[in-house]
């Protein structure tokens, strides 16, 4: 079974390949147009007062640019980034250490923030809001506050589950903004790109072809690049047209519209054994034996974005698209679930 590309599923070769590819400045980064717009304002604006930038929240599913679009904020102030997660970070003494370190205008981007502990949390509100933090020293009797004042930052968060976030920790976001996916032009575009950064031999309708299987995402638009790069080379004289890209996806078991072996999977399982729906989610886990968080954050967003599942009330379900994609004929009951 092919495995997902996802920020898990990533070792550190592919982080490197990641970074290689990613664009430094606001001119190279391709797509969500609105939020690079509100981004570069939101830049020249705390330049042109000579100040700190206001926090950043970042939105949306994994692989569509949040960490890139952190360093390019970075760069465009002339600061320096520092980069952590939110699991990382288990005690509020880790999180003064980054802060009390920071020089003015610095910026803490921390990736999956809505996974950070509540007491961690807790002394970020304070330190969001009147750059100071509050650390306890000692236990029981001898304990004492002591305040730390710390050089005004930007905090820039990152989260694929923006429902988790707390309110209190929301509203101090002076900017948030959620990235969608990206259409199969913007990312033909990004393949050229990362094709020209890596020498690759490609034809617009090699790229274009990879471009529509890539889920609208750019990391997995990359990753699909290289593993076609490297079919070309042994199969096919080093050169990427359509036909090459076609096949190279194929050996994935990608098919034409982006869909892997566990996506049909999935939806033949709603067919097959529940008549199309609906089911419930965890239901679904246990027949296709996969982690229902998986199925969640992983697949689903997809599947609900092209329009192959729905979630009602009752559970998920197919819709005549899926029928179409397997060649049945569309189910009487399925307008009934709307």
């Amino acid at each position: 079974m092919t495995e997902p590309f996802t920020p898990e599923t990533l070792n550190q070769a592919d982080t490197d390949f990641e970074i290689s590819l990613r664009p430094i400045r606001f001119d190279d980064y391709i797509g969500q147009e609105k939020v690079k717009e509100r981004l570069s304002l939101f830049v020249e604006a705390a330049k042109g007062r000579q100040d700190v930038l206001d926090h950043v929240l970042l939105s949306g599913p994994p692989g569509l640019g949040k960490t890139t679009l952190a360093h390019i904020l970075a760069q465009a102030m002339g600061v320096t980034i520092k980069v952590t997660s939110g699991p990382v970070i288990d005690k509020p003494g880790d999180l003064a250490g980054l802060l009390t370190n920071m020089e003015r205008g610095d910026i803490l981007f921390i990736d999956e923030i809505h996974r950070m502990q509540r007491s961690v949390e807790e002394y970020l509100y304070s330190a969001m809001e009147d750059f100071v933090i509050d650390i306890m020293i000692d236990q029981g009797p001898n304990a004492r506050s002591v305040r730390l004042n710390l050089q005004p930052f930007t905090l820039i968060g990152a989260t694929t589950r923006s429902g988790l976030l707390t309110a209190p920790l929301r509203s101090r976001f002076g900017l948030s903004n959620r990235l969608d996916y990206y259409t199969g032009e913007e990312l033909q575009t990004i393949i050229q790109r990362s094709a020209r950064i890596l020498n690759v031999d490609i034809s617009e309708a090699g790229a274009a072809e990879i471009g529509t299987r890539a889920r609208g995402t750019p990391r997995i638009a990359n990753n699909l690049l290289r593993w076609v790069r490297d079919y070309a080379q042994v199969r096919a004289d080093n050169k990427i047209d359509e036909d090459v890209a076609d096949r190279a996806l194929s050996m994935l078991e990608i098919d034409q519209d982006g869909l892997d072996e566990m996506d049909k999977r999935i939806l033949s399982t709603i067919l097959d054994k529940f008549s199309g729906g609906p089911v419930g989610l965890n239901s679904l886990a246990v027949s296709v034996g996969e982690e229902a968080s998986t199925i969640e954050e992983v697949y689903e967003p997809y599947l609900i974005q092209e329009g192959y599942v729905k979630r009602t009330p009752q559970g998920r379900v197919v819709t005549d698209r899926t029928y179409q994609k397997f060649g049945r004929p569309p189910n009487p009951r399925s307008g009934e679930l709307l």
